[in-house]
């Protein structure tokens, strides 16, 4: 499950997400030939998608969840949990409402975005737009879904590891821009626990590591879906998201990822009354 990039953008976390200490891999899984590396890893990521929910995981087109949302402040202490209504047409639709009466949202709709908050509608920044596109791009469900034959994919199995006191399998995949998707999944669900996302500055080479924790699974509509998921950027607290509710294939209306959808919902909204006029000395203030 993916979440809205303000609250992503404003989170800059200070403790670092841990895990037990990697455990040593079985000599036989380090003495794999690649063609048997690259076998057993495509096999574990079969498994994966089975346990998520197979035929029902892959065939997902769009999706609505709610919950709440925990951001890390520089102090490393994790603020109130505000509520968001997530929506999504797959792959590249999505549009994230805050808070219960939807005075903030984030809306995008590939190549394109805005926002809504109390100065009106916005036009998302190029950046944010090309942020969203490389958090589509690299999230666990988009590359399980759509990226697995993508032309250059390299599959190998990295062994086994310990997280949260339970024994996972590792399986790492290396697209032609040499970012590396490491999954882990446990050895007895199947399910990823961890997701994690490796790239380099192609000029210095300094590596950057995005961490996202999955945990609470339970069935909706077929599809096994994470209750809690957390996140950590270069070993720094992001976010906590606890999702209360998701329905998926719920035929959604695409003009609710629209620029008209979010300036209809603005001119809903009740305006300040102005000020009456006094025939003061000092300006009127602004609003």
């Amino acid at each position: 499950m993916r979440i809205g990039l303000r609250f992503a953008a404003l989170a800059i976390g200070a403790l670092a997400i841990t895990a037990v200490p990697r455990a040593a891999r079985a000599q036989d899984d380090e003495s794999l030939m690649p063609d048997q590396s690259a076998a057993k890893a495509k096999a574990l990521l079969r498994l994966e998608i089975a346990a998520l929910g197979g035929s029902a995981y892959l065939n997902v087109h769009d999706y609505v969840c709610e919950g709440r949302l925990g951001q890390f402040a520089h102090s490393g202490d994790l603020n109130a949990y505000p509520p968001f209504k997530d929506f999504w047409i797959l792959p590249d639709k999505n549009r994230t409402e805050w808070d219960k009466k939807a005075t903030i949202v984030d809306l995008f709709a590939g190549n394109q975005g805005w926002s809504l908050d109390k100065s009106g509608v916005n036009d998302q920044s190029s950046e944010a737009l090309a942020d969203f596109h490389k958090q589509i791009r690299d999230d666990m469900d988009n590359v399980l879904r759509y990226r697995l034959n993508e032309d250059g994919m390299v599959y190998r199995y990295a062994g086994s590891d310990i997280v949260d006191l339970e024994q996972v399998d590792l399986v790492e995949l290396v697209d032609r821009d040499d970012t590396t998707l490491r999954f882990a999944l446990d050895v007895s669900t199947h399910l990823p626990v961890r997701y994690e996302i490796i790239t380099r500055n192609p000029t210095t080479r300094e590596r950057s590591d995005k961490l996202t924790l999955y945990s609470e699974y339970i069935p909706i509509d077929g599809v096994n879906t994470p209750r809690k998921v957390s996140q950590s950027q270069d070993g720094r607290d992001v976010y906590e998201a606890y999702y209360n509710d998701c329905q998926y294939n719920t035929n959604l209306d695409p003009s609710l990822f629209t620029k008209k959808s979010l300036e209809d919902r603005y001119a809903q909204e009740p305006k300040p009354k102005a000020e009456k006029k006094a025939p003061p000395t000092h300006p009127t203030p602004s609003h």
